[in-house]
C-alpha cells in the first residue's frame, strides 16, 4: 500500500504530465520551469525543442546563497526569480511560458514568478 508520500509525489507527477501535455517551450518562447523541494526552489528557462537548458538559477548556487542569510524560503524564491531574469536576460530572452510543475500556483511558486516579472520576464 502507497504512502502519504508517495500518493502525493504521484498526484503531482499526473498533475505536471496533464500542464506538460499543453505547455511546450520554443526556441522564440521557451518554457521556465519549476520544481520545489522541502528545502530548496529550483528554476530553468528550458527550449524543448532542442531539449537543452537554456539558464538555470536556484537556491543552492553560490551566487544566490550568498544572499539568502535572514530571508524565508518565499522571499529566497523571489530572489531566485530574479537571479533567473538576469541570466535570462543576459542570454537575450524575454518572454516564456511559465511551468508551475504540477504545484499550486501559490506561496514559494508564485513568488518565484513575481520575482521573474519584476528581473523584466514576461509570461
Amino acid at each position: 500500500m502507497p504512502t502519504v508520500t508517495e500518493k502525493k509525489a504521484a498526484s503531482r507527477s499526473r498533475r505536471h504530465a496533464r500542464v506538460r501535455a499543453i505547455v511546450k517551450g520554443t526556441p522564440q518562447r521557451p518554457r521556465l520551469n519549476v520544481y520545489r523541494s522541502l528545502d530548496n526552489i529550483y528554476a530553468q528557462v528550458i527550449d524543448d525543442v532542442a531539449g537543452k537548458t537554456l539558464v538555470s538559477a536556484s537556491t543552492i548556487d553560490r551566487e544566490v546563497s550568498k544572499q539568502l542569510t535572514d530571508k524565508n524560503k518565499s522571499e529566497a524564491a523571489k530572489l531566485v526569480g530574479k537571479v533567473l531574469a538576469e541570466r535570462a536576460k543576459g542570454a537575450g530572452i524575454t518572454t516564456v511560458v511559465f511551468d508551475r510543475g504540477g504545484y499550486r500556483y501559490h506561496g514559494r511558486v508564485a513568488a518565484l514568478a513575481e520575482g521573474a516579472r519584476e528581473g523584466g520576464l514576461e509570461f
